[in-house]
């Protein structure tokens, strides 16, 4: 095997395959990336258990192909050379086995191969009837839910983003069990087949670091234990987290007594202050009290000591609930609008965060209970 090209378009695409290696794995193939090149170009593969990575180089972006062939180079090593090589046409060739020097003008390297048929046989079939998404859309599905997600392994359901499609309406879902994140978003198109499934959180991250904002649209394939994303040159493969997801239309209360609007930067900059003199092991909590057309934002810790933040609302209601700063200062983020609206009915209710410019946007924070 034997190709010469250009740095930039060979450094892309393998960033990209890369992020299918896990630097946990100790099967040495799955550290690896593997080089197919064939008379239509160079097809970059890297796979771990949790998602596989195909990228393509057409031959018309490759300055020449002088042999076809197929090896596994180290993902770690190849994209770091790759990285620091100069801006100029590459020679990768492979030799004697799988010997593969890397060189350009004045730099050569000399990595040892894999032999390409140790590498797992990636099936990236493709359904008849893809789910079509704008990848704008699609990242902001995953940035206005993915936070909500649990980091803990003990109930892995819930470290993954539930898609659920009924129709031509596609609902988005994360929680941790002490906050909820809901996006919904219509497609346009009405699709027969509809499903309820789970993707891990960290998968979709990776995807959406991947897309970029522009109208090439991504389109997902699913099927039973995996799903399928083919975006441009690129298919992303991701396993699916088997079991129900919980149900979550019967936590998010559908009338409120109290409807506190708020700017979002008073609000965003009243909290993000009252969160400075609190603790990890108090859960960062903080208390809202409304009396007397006033928010008061404040916090007390008896190691550290006290913040009080006012701001004046027009609003006469009465109520006082604690909650984590975290969880709401990452739910208010994901809204770009100057209006927030905070929804509740009384102190151990949950609280919930809309506003008028993002109807389809839901986020939730359960109270905390201080005694």
């Amino acid at each position: 095997m034997k190709l010469i090209i250009k740095k930039t378009i060979l450094l892309e695409n393998l960033v990209n395959t890369s992020k299918a290696i896990s630097s946990k794995n100790l099967i040495p193939i799955l550290t690896g990336i593997k080089f197919d090149l064939k008379d239509e170009g160079l097809y970059l593969s890297a796979s771990d258990s949790d998602i596989s990575i195909r990228t393509f180089i057409p031959k018309e972006e490759i300055t020449e192909i002088v042999s076809t062939g197929s090896v596994v180079i180290s993902g770690k090593y190849i994209v770091e050379i790759i990285k620091k090589l100069p801006d100029k046409d590459i020679v990768i060739e492979v030799v004697d086995g799988y010997n593969t020097i890397i060189q350009t003008d004045g730099s050569e390297f000399n990595l040892n191969g894999i032999d390409p048929n140790e590498f797992p046989n990636l099936d990236l079939e493709e359904t008849k009837n893809p789910i079509v998404l704008n990848p704008v859309t699609f990242k902001t599905l995953i940035n206005q839910t993915f936070f909500a997600t649990s980091l803990s392994e003990t109930r892995p359901l819930l470290t993954g983003i539930n898609f659920k499609l009924n129709g031509s309406i596609l609902e988005v879902i994360a929680t941790d069990s002490y906050r909820l994140a809901r996006k919904e978003i219509d497609l346009k198109d009405s699709y027969e087949n509809e499903f309820n499934l789970v993707i891990p959180g960290k998968n979709l991250i990776e995807l959406s670091r991947i897309l970029e904002d522009d109208k090439e649209n991504v389109y997902l394939h699913i099927f039973n234990n995996k799903v399928l994303f083919k975006y441009k040159n690129l298919v992303f493969l991701s396993r699916l987290i088997s079991g129900t997801y919980p149900v979550s239309s019967n936590i998010i209360p559908s009338e409120f007594k109290i409807d506190i609007v708020c700017n979002y930067s008073d609000l965003h900059d009243m909290i993000d202050r009252a969160s400075l003199l609190t603790s990890d092991k108090d859960k960062n909590t903080i208390k809202l009290e409304l009396k007397n057309r006033e928010l008061i934002i404040s916090s007390n810790s008896p190691e550290i000591g006290k913040v009080e933040e006012k701001v004046s609302i027009d609003n006469d209601d009465t109520i006082s609930i604690s909650f984590s700063s975290k969880y709401m200062l990452e739910a208010i983020k994901s809204f770009n609008s100057e209006k927030i609206h905070l929804l509740m009915n009384n102190d151990n209710s949950p609280i919930i965060v809309k506003s008028d410019e993002e109807v389809t946007l839901v986020q939730l924070v359960l109270p905390i209970k201080t005694y």
